[in-house]
């Protein structure tokens, strides 16, 4: 059962627009080493689909350096591979699209050009390891038209807006819902973005949408058709964190300093990246480094705690780093602390300077910017 991939990587920038507003939502750096993107193109990689089409719509100079060729996750190719989606407005205005019908019907020369039966379709906001191959299996064994694939888990954001289903004992969904701040803490069928159908009938969904100028594919789409299509859903028990605001990315970040979780999306290696060849990273004689993870080239003379601190970070002596989330080419100078803390790629902080934020509240800095 062959399927063709196509990964949102802008529908959710607004959601974590902090991080997005130099770069796509696919593109945010995560983990250390990996970028967003990186878990459902490995996914995809992992589950035998080997032509992936990734729909863009701005800022996404850094995720074409990022995918470039698709070499990376074996998916550069003659036939197929990854192949980059830029945005398209409508034929009557000027203005790209605005929500993921409108996308798709931007990109239905690639629908229909695919040969697959079957199409996966997921976003970049899920951090997750998920063997797409057992939902397509699910969706045959089932006879549905759509499959959509959920996590039973607490909604913990107030920034976060969750869509979840209501399902009868057979799997099948019977009410979409759309939760808000004042659900905090219920458990609930929280939908996790990804879609499964047959791509023909993805075609003529999108087709049938143009024609009746149809714009939001979860409202106008499966909730408008839970009655006459067969919409089922799939249960995903692994680990799956959503990235829905700055707080769930920092929680996201930390998370992987448990053990339990940094074996489950890393354990068997097959989360790949693009590779980049950086030397060791070098520990002075006074360095003191506890439950943190630490990408390659970077140099730590001072103390790191509960941290994670991409490629090439300078931490000078007497710093001391906790609970923070440190890019790339960050410099952290003599005697200064951070305390959750975010900054992006290229800060500087200066010496002697105290930064903190909270666990709840972590303070963002941007790119470039010296402090």
């Amino acid at each position: 059962m062959k399927a063709v991939g196509i990964i949102f990587s802008n529908i959710h920038d607004n959601d974590v627009s902090e991080l997005a507003r130099i770069r796509t939502l696919g593109s945010i750096p995560f983990g250390g080493r990996y970028r967003l993107i990186d878990f459902p193109l490995s996914n995809m990689v992992n589950s035998g689909i080997d032509t992936v089409g990734i729909i863009t719509k701005n800022n996404y100079q850094s995720l074409m350096d990022h995918v470039g060729s698709g070499k990376d996750w074996d998916l550069a190719r003659k036939d197929g591979g990854v192949i980059l989606l830029p945005p398209y407005g409508e034929l009557q205005n000027s203005t790209l699209y605005g929500s993921r019908l409108e996308a798709l019907k931007g990109i239905t020369s690639f629908i229909f050009r695919a040969d697959e039966d079957f199409v996966v379709m997921t976003d970049c906001d899920a951090v997750c390891r998920i063997n797409y191959g057992d939902v397509i299996e699910s969706h045959v064994r089932n006879r549905a038209d759509i499959t959509l694939v959920y996590k039973k888990r607490a909604i913990k954001d107030e920034n976060e807006k969750a869509t979840t289903f209501d399902l009868d004992k057979d799997g099948r969904i019977t009410g979409v819902n759309y939760k808000g701040e004042n659900d905090v803490g219920e458990v609930d069928n929280c939908f996790t973005n990804i879609f499964v159908m047959k791509r023909a009938f993805l075609g003529d969904l999108v087709m049938d949408s143009i024609s009746r100028n149809k714009k939001h594919f979860m409202k106008d789409v499966i909730a408008a058709n839970l009655k006459s299509m067969k919409i089922m859903g799939y249960e995903f028990k692994g680990y799956y964190a959503g990235i829905t605001s700055l707080q769930a990315y920092f929680e996201s970040n930390l998370s992987l300093l448990k053990q339990k979780v940094s074996h489950e999306l890393f354990g068997d290696r097959s989360v790949f990246t693009k590779i980049r060849d950086s030397a060791p990273t070098k520990y002075g004689n006074n360095a003191v480094v506890k439950n943190s993870m630490i990408a390659d080239g970077c140099e730590i003379l001072g103390e790191v705690e509960n941290s994670i601190l991409f490629r090439n970070v300078k931490v000078g002596r007497g710093a001391v780093i906790k609970n923070s989330i440190v890019m790339q080419n960050s410099v952290l100078g003599e005697n200064c602390s951070l305390n959750c803390i975010i900054t992006d790629k290229n800060v500087t902080v200066t010496d002697r300077k105290n930064l903190s934020g909270s666990m709840n509240h972590p303070f963002y800095i941007g790119k470039g910017i010296m402090v």
